[in-house]
C-alpha cells in the first residue's frame, strides 16, 4: 500500500517536470489544444471561456483502458459521489451507473447526450451511463459548474455532456481483451464504425456504430479481502473480530416467542437459539456464534440469543456478469444552402446478472410437528412450553442455490432537428423521444410458495439441518420448486421540443453583444408493473412491487447575453424560468403536489489580463424538482436493513431476538419542496509559455431545502426522536409483525460545498525518446456539510469522514499521467491518488478478552498506477497492451454496512479487480 511519503514524492516529481517544462519552453513550439465547449447557447469558439469545463478526447479516452462509459466518467478527479455497478449485488439497481460532481450527488449533475436530454432511470434525473455507446464518443464536455439558468432542473452540479461522432468518412474495428490476475471479471469487446459521405462536399453524412461487450462476474470467494462477512483484522495492538454474519442461518436457529397467560401483564422474553450448536456443541462449518449474542458461548441460559450467524458473503459475486449491445447511428443532410437536417438514434441493451447468498427466509415451525419435537421441545422449560406462542426458523435455504437476478435494461433515444442560419442568426429546433426500461427477472435461488411449503411438510427440507444432504431425488423436487419468470417491468419515457436561436443585437466599441435565447418542453412518464405471479403471491415470502402510472410536464424559457465590456473583459449573463407540473398518477387517478415555478440566473465573466493570464468567475443560482416517488409513492417493502440492529423498542412482542436485520419500507413526501441553490466559481488560468500552464477554480454550491432521508443508522441509534419513522410489518411468510423502518425524502435544510479545481500541465521535448506530455489535475475539497437528517439547525460532514448519509466526500483526489511519445511507439503511466478518511464507527469483539467494543478505522489513502504502451504500426492499425493497478493494491479495509452486500472494504471507492492486462487492437480503412 502506497504511503503519504511515496505521494509527496510524486508530486514533487510531477512539479519538478512541470517546471522543467516551464524552462525548455522554446524547444517546443505547439499550441496547446483549444477545443468548443459546452455551457453556452451561443455559437463561438471559446479557447478560453468563463466557465471551468474539462475536455477528455478521443485519445484520451483510449489511454484510461476501460471498458464502459461509467468506469471513465467516474475516473475524473471532479467525480465524486457515484453509483457503481458493483452494487447491483444486494439491490434492484439493475447495474445502473451514474455521474456525481464533487460529491454533490448524481441527481444534481445533467447528462447530455450532443447537447440534448435523455431519459433518465426511475423516477427523478439520474441517468444511467450504460444508455451511452462508448463506440460513437468523439469527446466528452465536463462542466464542473452550476448549469440551471441555461438547462434548468438538476444541472446544480454541472454537466457531463458526451458529443458522439459525426461526419466520420471510412471505419473501425476495434477489438479489447483484459483480465484481471486471478479469477473472475474478464472482459471482452468488439466494435464495428463507419462512416460514408460528406455534408461539405456530398450534401450529407451518415455515422453507424455497434459494440457488443462481455464482462464476467467475480465471486467473493477470488479476493481474500472480499471472501468473508467474519472479518477479524488488528488496530492499536489488539485483535479484534467485526461481525456481519447473518441471523439466517444454515442450519437454522429457532425463535420462540412467549404470551402472557392468566393475568399476567407482560409475556416472557423471546429466546432464539441454534439448534445445531445445541446438540453439537458448536456452530455449523460457514456459521459462527453471534457476536451480539446475550447469551455467552457455552452458557446454559434459557432466554435471550444464543444464535449463529451465517457468513453469506461467502457465496456472492462482488462484481456483477454483464453483457452490453449499444447501436448508435447520426446522419445530416444539407437542406439548402443554409440549413441541415439531423438526426441521432441510439439503442442500447444492458444485460446484469447479479448472484447474492441463498434466500434468507422465515419457516413457521407447527407446535404439533417432529421438526418441533426434536429441534425445540428439548431446550425449552415446562415454564416456556405453557407461555408458548410461536415458533419459526431462521433458514438459510442453500439447497435451493443462490439467488440470482437478472435485469434486463434498454436505452432508446431518437432525437431530429435542423439547425442552420437566417441572415445573421444561428437558429435550431428539435424534437426527442428517449425511454429507459427494466425487466426485472429471478432466474435462481427463489423458490415458489406451493411447492416450498410441501417439501417442508413433507419433512423432506430438514431447515434445522447443515444443507448438502437431501437426496436425488430430492434434488429434483427442489429444482422444479425454483421460480424462473419476471417480478416486474418499468420504464422512463422522456418527450421533448426544443428551439433556439443566437445572433447579433448591437455593436459596442469592445466587439458584438451577442443575445441567445430559446425554449424546450419536457414530459416524462414513468411506470411500474408487477408481474402477476409477484402480485398473486407465487414467490415465497415475496412483496410485490408495487404499480405506478406518474406523469409531469417542465416548461422552460431562457435568454442569455455575451457583452464585451472593454477589450479582454467579457461578460455573460443568462436568465430562465421553468414550471414543472404537478404530478398526475392515473393508477390512482389523482394529482400529488402542485406546480411549481422557479426564476435562475447566472452571470459570468472572463478578464484576459495579458496574454499569459486569464481571470474567470461566476455566479449564479438554481433549482431542482423531488423526484416524482419523492413526492407521490405510496407505503412500499423497500428491502431490509443493511445492517443488524438491536430492537428499536425492547421488551416490545415486536422485537426480533438479539441484532437482526429488520424489514425497511419506503415513502414519499407529498409537501417536498422544490431545492434551490446557489452558486460560485473563481478560476485563474495561467499560461507562461506556449506549452506549460496551469489553471485553478475555486467553486462553492450552497444547497437550501436539500432533500434527504433519515439513514437507519441515525433513526436505530435514537429510536424515541424518531419515532415516526417506525411501524410494524409482517412479511408473508413471518408468523408474527416487526418492527420496520420508514425511509422517507424530507428537505432536511441546507448543505454547503466547497473546493478547488486545479490542473498543470506541459510537453517536452526529450532529446532521443521523444515528447513527453504531463497532465497533473485533481480536486481539494474544502466543504461538504449538511444538515442532519431530521434535525433543523445540527450540522454534521461527509468530508474525509463517512458520513451520516453513508457516504464519503474525498478531501483530495489527483491523476498524474505522463505519456512518453516516440514515434510509432509511445509508453504513458498514470498515478491514481484518492486521500484516506475516518471510518464508521463499528460494533466489534475484541479477541483477547471477548468484550465488546467500539472501533473507528482510520481508512488510509489509496495509490494505484497504471501504464500503457501503444504501437502504431501504420496509420491504420495500432496495438495497445496496458495494466491497470500495476502494483496489485487491494481495497483498504472499511467496516462500513450499506451500498451492496460486499463486506470488507467499499466497492465504490475500491475496485476488487486488482492488477488487470489488457490488450486493444484498432484497424482503421
Amino acid at each position: 500500500m502506497a504511503n503519504k511519503p511515496q505521494f509527496r514524492a510524486i508530486s514533487a516529481a510531477a512539479a519538478i517536470l512541470a517546471v522543467s517544462m516551464a524552462a525548455h519552453a522554446q524547444e517546443q513550439t505547439q499550441q496547446l489544444e483549444r477545443i468548443e465547449i459546452t455551457g453556452s447557447s451561443i455559437k463561438r469558439f471559446a479557447n478560453e471561456g468563463s466557465l471551468p469545463v474539462q475536455i477528455i478526447t478521443q485519445e484520451e479516452i483510449k489511454a484510461t483502458g476501460t471498458t464502459n462509459v461509467a468506469d471513465l466518467v467516474q475516473r475524473i478527479p471532479a467525480m465524486q459521489g457515484f453509483t457503481v455497478g458493483d452494487i447491483s449485488i444486494g439491490s434492484n439497481s439493475g447495474g445502473i451507473v451514474t455521474a456525481s460532481l464533487h460529491g454533490i450527488g448524481e441527481s444534481y449533475t445533467l447528462v447530455l447526450v450532443n447537447g440534448r436530454r435523455v431519459a433518465p432511470t426511475g423516477s427523478g434525473s439520474r441517468i444511467n451511463l450504460n444508455s451511452i455507446p462508448m463506440a460513437a464518443i468523439e469527446r466528452i464536455e465536463v462542466l464542473t459548474d452550476g448549469a440551471s439558468a441555461l438547462y434548468g432542473s438538476d444541472a446544480i452540479a454541472g454537466v457531463v455532456n458526451f458529443v458522439l461522432k459525426r461526419n466520420q468518412k471510412g471505419g473501425n474495428i476495434s477489438v479489447d481483451y483484459s483480465n484481471p490476475v486471478g479469477n473472475g471479471a474478464t472482459a471482452k469487446s468488439a466494435s464495428i464504425t463507419y462512416g460514408l459521405g460528406d455534408l461539405s462536399n456530398s450534401g450529407f453524412s451518415l455515422v453507424a456504430s455497434y459494440r457488443h461487450d462481455i464482462q464476467d462476474s467475480m465471486k467473493a470467494s477470488d479476493r481474500a479481502f472480499a471472501s468473508s462477512a467474519w472479518v477479524p483484522f488488528n488496530f492499536n495492538g489488539k485483535a479484534y473480530v467485526y461481525d456481519r454474519t447473518s441471523a439466517s442461518a444454515d442450519p437454522a436457529n429457532a425463535q420462540v416467542r412467549f404470551k402472557a397467560i392468566g393475568s399476567e401483564t407482560k409475556a416472557p422474553d423471546s429466546y432464539t437459539f441454534n439448534p445445531y450448536l445445541k446438540l453439537n456443541g458448536q456452530c455449523a462449518p460457514n456459521n459462527y456464534y453471534n457476536l451480539s449474542n446475550t447469551v455467552p458461548f457455552g452458557a446454559n441460559a434459557a432466554s435471550g440469543t444464543a444464535t449463529c450467524g451465517y457468513d453469506f458473503v461467502s457465496s456472492i459475486d462482488v462484481y456483477p456478469e454483464t453483457k452490453r449491445d449499444s447501436f448508435f447511428t447520426s446522419g445530416e443532410m444539407k437542406l439548402g444552402e443554409n440549413f441541415k437536417l439531423f438526426s441521432d438514434l441510439i439503442y442500447t441493451r444492458t444485460d446484469v446478472i447479479a448472484r447474492i447468498a441463498a434466500n434468507p427466509v422465515p419457516v413457521a415451525i407447527s407446535t404439533t410437528s417432529p421438526l418441533y419435537t426434536k429441534y425445540v421441545e428439548p431446550f425449552l422449560s415446562a415454564d416456556q412450553r405453557a407461555h408458548l406462542s410461536s415458533v419459526s426458523a431462521q433458514y438459510r435455504a442453500n439447497d435451493f442455490g443462490t439467488r440470482d437476478s437478472q435485469t434486463l435494461t434498454d436505452g432508446k433515444h431518437i432525437a431530429i432537428g435542423t439547425e442552420g442560419s437566417i441572415g445573421d442568426w444561428d437558429v435550431n429546433a428539435s424534437a426527442t423521444w428517449s425511454q429507459n426500461s427494466l425487466n426485472e427477472k429471478y432466474i435462481g435461488g427463489y423458490f415458489k410458495k406451493a411447492e416450498f411449503n410441501t417439501l417442508i411438510n413433507s419433512g423432506v427440507i430438514d431447515p434445522f439441518a447443515p444443507s448438502g444432504n437431501v437426496s436425488d431425488a430430492v434434488q429434483t423436487q427442489i429444482d422444479n420448486s425454483i421460480y424462473h419468470g419476471s417480478i416486474r417491468k418499468a420504464s422512463t419515457t422522456m418527450k421533448a421540443l426544443n428551439a433556439g436561436a443566437s445572433g447579433t443585437v448591437f455593436n459596442l466599441p469592445a466587439g458584438e453583444v451577442k443575445l441567445g435565447t430559446g425554449v424546450d418542453f419536457r414530459n416524462y412518464h414513468y411506470k411500474q408493473t408487477p408481474s402477476a405471479d409477484a402480485v398473486n403471491g407465487v414467490i415465497y415470502n415475496f412483496s410485490a412491487n408495487p404499480k405506478y402510472d406518474l406523469e409531469r410536464d417542465n416548461y422552460g424559457a431562457f435568454a442569455e447575453l455575451v457583452i464585451p465590456v472593454i477589450r479582454d473583459l467579457e461578460v455573460n449573463a443568462a436568465l430562465r424560468y421553468d414550471t414543472i407540473t404537478k404530478i398526475k398518477d392515473a393508477q390512482n387517478n389523482r394529482d400529488f403536489g402542485k406546480d411549481e415555478s422557479a426564476t435562475t440566473y447566472k452571470v459570468s465573466a472572463r478578464y484576459k489580463v495579458n496574454k499569459q493570464v486569464l481571470l474567470r468567475g461566476s455566479y449564479g443560482t438554481g433549482f431542482k424538482a423531488p423526484d416524482m416517488l419523492d413526492i407521490a409513492a405510496p407505503l412500499v417493502t423497500n428491502g431490509v436493513t443493511a445492517s443488524n440492529y438491536n430492537c428499536p423498542y425492547p421488551g416490545q412482542d415486536a422485537c426480533k431476538g438479539g441484532k437482526s436485520q429488520y424489514t425497511q419500507l419506503a415513502v414519499g413526501t407529498e409537501g417536498l419542496k422544490p431545492e434551490r441553490s446557489k452558486q460560485a466559481t473563481f478560476g485563474v488560468r495561467f499560461d507562461p509559455t506556449r506549452n506549460f500552464g496551469m489553471s485553478v477554480d475555486y467553486w462553492q454550491v450552497k444547497l437550501t431545502d436539500a432533500v434527504s432521508a433519515v439513514t437507519p443508522d441515525l433513526a436505530f441509534a435514537d429510536p424515541v426522536k424518531y419515532k415516526d419513522l417506525f411501524t410494524t410489518y409482517q412479511l408473508p411468510a413471518e408468523t408474527n409483525p416487526f418492527y420496520a423502518f420508514i425511509s422517507r425524502p424530507i428537505n432536511i435544510g441546507k448543505a454547503t460545498y466547497k473546493g478547488l479545481d486545479w490542473q498543470v500541465e506541459g510537453r517536452l521535448n526529450v532529446e532521443g525518446l521523444g515528447k513527453l506530455t504531463t497532465t497533473v489535475n485533481g480536486t481539494y475539497m474544502i466543504n461538504s456539510d449538511y444538515t442532519v437528517q431530521g434535525t433543523n439547525d445540527q450540522i454534521t460532514s461527509s468530508l474525509g469522514r463517512y458520513g451520516s448519509d453513508q457516504n464519503v466526500v474525498f478531501r483530495n483526489v489527483v491523476r498524474a499521467t505522463f505519456d512518453l511519445n516516440s514515434g510509432k511507439l509511445s509508453n504513458l503511466l498514470r498515478v491514481n491518488y484518492r486521500s484516506g478518511y475516518t471510518d464508521t464507527t463499528a460494533d466489534v469483539r475484541e479477541v483477547a478478552t471477548g468484550a465488546a467494543a467500539k472501533v473507528t478505522l482510520n481508512v488510509p489513502e489509496f495509490i494505484t498506477f497504471d501504464w500503457q504502451t501503444t504501437y502504431r504500426y501504420n496509420k491504420a492499425l495500432d496495438f495497445r497492451l496496458g495494466i491497470n493497478n500495476l502494483t496489485n493494491e487491494v481495497p483498504p479495509l472499511t467496516l462500513r454496512n450499506s451500498s451492496g452486500h460486499q463486506v470488507g472494504y467499499d466497492p465504490r471507492y475500491a475496485s476488487p479487480l486488482g492488477r488487470t492486462i489488457y490488450v486493444n487492437g484498432s484497424y482503421n480503412f
